[in-house]
């Protein structure tokens, strides 16, 4: 049994927590405040194949440093989680990485759209979160592209009740501005290349098919102010939707270009100050469901190359609630928010049991977001310097306690 003592509440009520563990520890949480154990739905821990980048075990321990006890991670692998086989075979290796580790993480995997294996949705769907569908042409080879294929799709999310999650970019648009800007070696033309009409259209017509065909319907990494106005109509019109965005569209804008180039390049990319304007907005609306840290690692020498060259995506997952703290001590998000948006709608939206697992945070600790300890194993941050107030401090997920200070 895990005894947490004077710890606050949410609320500010000081109480003592027992939490079921297999060993007697006692904590005294004087002065910290408990938090129920976080979910990350939107990880790319990159095994297998890719695990250069990341593995599970210093995936894992990044999530427990970011206070992350849940994580979903997505099929874009080598080779791609496409079949109900390779999902199977994604699990054994995950659980044997995390056993070898003795992090008991918990994780569930989403299986990737691919056109040439659809009975692979009914035969998958006891064992993944979601259905993950690239309507345009990101990291890896998935892409689901043409008009049949998202009807097939959207039918078969519906009609095995599993939940769809789209990267909404629109392939043909797409494929017209990369020859606009084909030799561009500016990073910050990635946001023209994949203008805001690239993820309009693509918001627009998966929209429309969920309507059509009663989908629910997860969108990801929303980032613009028009998607969010389409969203918000969706929701109002009775369409089963859900809109997630991440920190880096919270936190950086197109600006950050200038200073960080290709390493605040991603998909779909930053945006402009008033789009985060307009999320934040959505937050507090209800517009926006889940935040995910869409956490990409790639190597610094990877994302050292030149634009054109360089891979897109940014880690993230141990930075997301140090940064929600901060815009919290900022007077930017409630901590009810925070919960919420990191573990009360996620439950509801993926249809997850809670657990007992928590973190506790400082709420008045500043430090900076320093590159040499991060867990991740890429080994960087495009927040590396920031001084954040608020971080966790101790992980609790399964019984186990994580001294994060130590």
């Amino acid at each position: 049994m895990i005894e947490i003592k004077n710890v606050q509440t949410l609320d500010g009520e000081i109480i003592e927590k027992l939490v079921p563990a297999r060993e007697r520890r006692v904590i005294d949480a004087r002065g910290l405040t408990l938090f129920p154990g976080l979910i990350d739905p939107h990880v790319h821990f990159r095994t297998p194949g890719l695990e250069h980048k990341e593995n599970w075990i210093s995936g894992a321990q990044a999530a427990i440093a970011g206070g992350i006890t849940t994580v979903f991670d997505m099929p874009n692998t080598i080779p791609p989680t496409i079949t109900r086989e390779r999902v199977l075979e994604k699990k054994r290796m995950i659980d044997g990485q995390l056993e070898r580790a003795d992090i008991p993480l918990n994780y569930g995997l989403y299986l990737g759209a691919d056109k040439n294996h659809f009975a692979e949705i009914e035969r998958s769907k006891q064992e993944v979160v979601g259905i993950k569908v690239f309507m345009g042409s990101s990291t890896g080879e998935l892409l689901m592209d043409d008009e049949e294929s998202l009807h097939t799709a959207f039918s078969l999310a519906q009609k095995n009740d599993l939940l769809l999650a789209i990267h909404a970019e629109d392939e043909q648009l797409l494929a017209k501005r990369k020859e606009l800007f084909k030799g561009a070696t500016d990073p910050a033309v990635h946001s023209k290349l994949r203008s805001r009409e690239v993820a309009i259209e693509a918001t627009r017509r998966a929209l429309a098919l969920a309507k059509t065909y009663k989908t629910r319907l997860y969108l990801l990494h929303i980032g613009t102010k028009e998607e969010l106005q389409l969203i918000r109509q969706a929701k109002q019109e009775g369409v089963t939707v859900f809109a997630e965005t991440t920190p880096h569209h919270l936190f950086l804008t197109e600006e950050d270009y200038k200073k960080q180039g290709t390493k605040v390049q991603m998909n779909p990319p930053i945006r402009t100050k008033e789009d985060v304007e307009s999320l934040w907005d959505a937050i507090h609306t209800g517009i926006i469901d889940t935040i995910g840290s869409d956490h990409a690692p790639h190597t610094l020498e990877e994302k050292s190359k030149p634009y054109g060259q360089a891979p897109s995506g940014i880690p993230g997952v141990e930075t997301t609630l140090p940064l929600l703290l901060n815009a919290h001590h900022q007077k930017r998000i409630s901590l009810a928010e925070i919960v919420k948006l990191m573990r009360g709608n996620i439950l509801k939206i993926f249809l997850v049991e809670p657990n007992e697992d928590f973190v506790l945070v400082d709420l008045n600790k500043s430090k900076r977001v320093d590159e040499k300890k991060l867990k991740t194993r890429c080994g960087w941050s495009p927040y590396a310097g920031w001084e954040l107030t608020g971080w966790p401090v101790y992980t609790i997920v399964q019984g186990r306690a994580y001294d994060l200070q130590k």
